[in-house]
């Protein structure tokens, strides 16, 4: 499954470490951060909870970046 979520970043830097961190989360197959759209598209492994799955990518977000913001998860 893929979801895309309107994201809150200031910068193109600050976007590629919250693609890092995302791609990095258990249960996440793959994320893409595009800084000129400010969103934030998430392929999820087949079988996961895919609310508490972004409640880790938010989490992991805010560890690299702290003024980055998820929106609908």
């Amino acid at each position: 499954m893929k979801k895309t979520y309107k994201i809150d970043v200031d910068c193109a830097n600050c976007a590629n470490k919250m693609e890092q961190a995302a791609q990095k989360t258990p249960g996440v197959r793959n994320a893409t951060v595009n800084f000129m759209t400010l969103k934030m598209s998430v392929e999820f492994e087949d079988g996961q909870d895919v609310k508490a799955v972004m409640q880790q990518v938010r989490a992991n977000c805010k560890r690299v970046e702290a003024d980055c913001e998820v929106f609908g998860v």
